[in-house]
């Protein structure tokens, strides 16, 4: 029996808030070949242009000072570089201006960093020119034994990273091994005889691919309640782009059978949540739904709902440890070197993330900050891996850090904390079609 997986996407409203670090809401849409990035299609911005709008923010007319305020946000991300944090004289209407500006521009900065990227794999004849391209656009190594000079069929269509990679997998008849693959490399091997193409049983959402790896039921006669039917899913996210505080609503769960009953998900939790390593781009879950009543056939359709926090460009936050009090801000994030101290034969490095304007809605989701890289690049260019951390301060806006390092010398030796400095909340709707039932 063949079956279909399709993705079905609605709007969702957009709004913005900031994790001192701007959160939005976002949602995919599908992509035409003839779809242009808003950013790109901008022209480029100097920045007399952006000086000279600024100080129209104050001008005496109020149609001169919005029509700066629009001029500046037109103007694109590229315009942020050229934004002084604050101007001397700016009467209190025009700082207020100005501050309007650069939260729509970062927040616009979070959203396009945080988006799939797409990839047109028109222009190539092998596999290997393929594979070659989706390195180049995605920066991720494929690890393999493939004949690269092996024909591909091409398709001129822009197309999500998992999108591509199958259709490149299916052609080369390979599939992924996830766990000998790393951060940045995908391991692709031999797949079995009996795999299904991998294009035609998934679902591509955003940076999501979502596959129904197999079905289970269940019936307890003793206790009917404890009886159920559980769908074993397969998630994968664009490498790169490690969702935070990935979960699915179990309310939002609905389907129909082929029989025209409608199966419901059980009720013993609330959200389905999902542990997402940044090591490895793919997860494993299931969906818990309540047992069929008589004995349908398959899942005709079922529906849900994705939702997460997404990352945006990675930075590198590196500080003096002889310059103890110093800090770097990057966006709305600023790390800050807060003590060196021996414990032990050790050295105890601590320092603090701030976060401006921190939104007390994602507390939560705080995790991702303690999971980032925090290393020593000593004066010779050594990486010195930590040996530990502890947490020693935490606030609305501000969390405090301490990480152990077995360090020789100080002079010349840096901090090193690798952090994104935008998150952006992503919601995607899918719809799975034609499950088989056991």
């Amino acid at each position: 029996m063949n079956r279909m997986i399709t993705t079905v996407l609605r709007p969702v409203t957009v709004w913005a808030a900031t994790f001192a670090l701007l959160v939005i809401w976002i949602h995919p849409t599908r992509v035409s070949a003839q779809e242009t990035d808003p950013e790109q299609s901008r022209p480029a911005v100097s920045k007399s242009d952006v000086l000279e709008w600024v100080d129209q923010l104050d001008a005496r007319k109020a149609s001169d000072r919005s029509a700066a305020e629009k001029a500046l946000i037109e103007a694109g991300v590229d315009a942020l570089q050229y934004l002084p944090e604050s101007r001397a004289g700016f009467s209190i209407e025009a700082t207020e201006r100005l501050s309007r500006v650069k939260t729509a521009l970062m927040s616009l900065k979070a959203k396009t960093q945080s988006e799939a990227i797409r990839i047109r794999l028109g222009s190539a004849k092998t596999i290997g020119e393929a594979l070659e391209i989706i390195s180049r656009e995605s920066q991720i190594e494929f690890e393999h034994n493939a004949d690269e000079s092996m024909d591909f069929q091409s398709s001129d269509t822009p197309l999500s990273f998992w999108n591509a990679v199958d259709l490149v997998l299916d052609q080369a008849k390979l599939d992924i091994n996830h766990y000998g693959s790393s951060r940045d490399t995908l391991q692709l091997v031999d797949r079995s005889e009996d795999r299904l193409s991998r294009v035609d049983s998934a679902a591509y959402s955003g940076v999501y691919r979502i596959e129904p790896m197999s079905v289970s039921s269940r019936r307890v006669f003793n206790q009917p309640t404890q009886s159920g039917l559980n769908v074993s899913m397969e998630i994968t996210w664009q490498p790169g782009l490690t969702p935070i505080g990935l979960t699915i609503p179990v309310a939002k769960l609905s389907g129909e059978l082929d029989d025209g009953q409608s199966i419901k998900p059980q009720t013993t939790e609330q959200t389905i949540d999902i542990a997402a390593n940044s090591e490895l781009a793919f997860s494993e879950f299931y969906l818990p739904l309540e047992l069929p009543v008589d004995s349908p056939n398959k899942i005709r359709t079922l529906r849900g709902t994705i939702e997460s926090l997404l990352p945006g460009k990675r930075h590198d936050f590196e500080l003096s440890l002889t310059d103890v009090g110093s800090k770097k801000t990057i966006d709305a994030m600023t790390v800050k070197l807060d003590r060196v101290q021996l414990n032990g034969e050790l050295y105890e490095i601590r320092f603090i993330v701030e976060l401006e304007d921190a939104d007390r809605a994602l507390e939560s989701h705080r995790q991702w900050i303690f999971q980032n890289p925090a290393f020593v690049r000593d004066a010779e260019g050594n990486r010195i891996e930590n040996l530990g951390y502890e947490l020693f301060l935490q606030t609305e806006s501000s969390v405090g850090l301490g990480y152990l390092f077995e360090v020789d010398r100080l002079e010349g030796a840096t901090l090193v904390y690798q952090s994104p400095t935008s998150v952006v909340r992503n919601q995607v709707e899918f719809v799975l079609q034609d499950i088989a039932l056991p």
